[in-house]
């Protein structure tokens, strides 16, 4: 097997923005976050993501964020910054803006709520490229955005020297496998309960939102599966499942749930905006038990 590319690090974090109880940036919190999490595993973090609140953050507010994390983690951390939108320009003067600030890549969404054809997904992802000095990491994510980036046109844009990576969210494991084996695009699972499958069949590790509160657990199903332990990473996947579960796929955002247990674990985190809600104490306790049941076992 070759070596598998992993441009921005193998366990990423969509980490949370930190918000001050009164809903304004928390720049000291999210530098202290950052930090807790490449102390604890983290190859790299994704900042302005879904996770992170992109569509309630400023343009000024996601620069600031940034420049603050790059601060924290220093230089050798790499840092993927969210800046898509549903505009080619608005994109590309947020990736602008991202470089200066100090990212290293550009997660780049699907043009969303206006279903562009794939011509013109195609067309946007590619001016951007062009614009950039990043390199782009793409986000296949068609259940939010309501377009899918095809196999076929995934295949296409990896021939652009900046496009060089996707966070995968496609529940298309089979065109997922189809793009691994005609390109050398490096694949990041952006669903959890995918990260061990998605890297068992070629992909560079995982942009994980339930890292932001296991990221050890989830830094070592990578490192068992790396180390030739095939059944130690599949248990490890699996134990972490109902905690998976119960943040994913409960009715509520990753982003309220992790910041829940987030602050039930004295880290930073704070209210997320509306129109989102706060978990309430019931979902609360339940996140609690999943994660003391993960973290307790060895």
């Amino acid at each position: 097997m070759t070596p598998r590319t992993a441009p921005f690090g193998r366990t990423l974090c969509a980490m949370v923005t930190p918000f001050t109880p009164t809903g304004a940036l928390d720049v000291d919190g999210a530098s202290r976050l950052a930090a807790h999490l490449v102390a604890q595993g983290c190859d790299g973090l994704v900042l302005n993501g879904t996770t992170g609140e992109s569509p309630t953050t400023t343009d000024a507010e996601k620069t600031e964020l940034i420049a603050a994390v790059r601060a924290a983690v220093g230089p050798g951390v790499p840092l993927v910054a969210g800046v898509g939108t549903a505009d080619t320009r608005h994109t590309i003067e947020l990736t602008h803006a991202a470089e200066k600030a100090g990212a290293d890549a550009a997660l780049v969404v699907t043009p969303y709520y206006s279903k562009p054809p794939q011509e013109s997904v195609e067309s946007h992802f590619r001016r951007i490229a062009d614009a950039s000095g990043l390199p782009l990491m793409l986000y296949d994510i068609p259940g939010r955005t309501g377009t899918r980036i095809e196999p076929e046109t995934m295949i296409r844009l990896a021939e652009h020297p900046g496009i060089v990576a996707v966070k995968d969210c496609s529940y298309d494991f089979l065109g997922t496998q189809k793009v691994l084996a005609a390109t050398d695009l490096a694949y990041y699972a952006g669903c959890d309960e995918h990260i061990l499958a998605l890297y068992a069949v070629g992909a560079a590790g995982c942009v994980s939102t339930i890292a932001n509160v296991v990221p050890r657990q989830v830094a070592a199903i990578l490192a068992a599966f790396d180390a030739g332990d095939t059944a130690r990473a599949t248990e490890l996947q699996l134990r972490a499942t109902p905690l998976i579960e119960a943040m994913m796929n409960a009715g509520l955002p990753g982003t309220v749930t992790a910041k829940a247990l987030l602050t039930e674990l004295a880290l930073p985190a704070g209210p997320v905006r509306a129109p989102l809600l706060p978990a309430d104490e019931k979902t609360t306790a339940a996140l609690v038990a999943h994660h003391k049941m993960l973290t307790c076992r060895r």
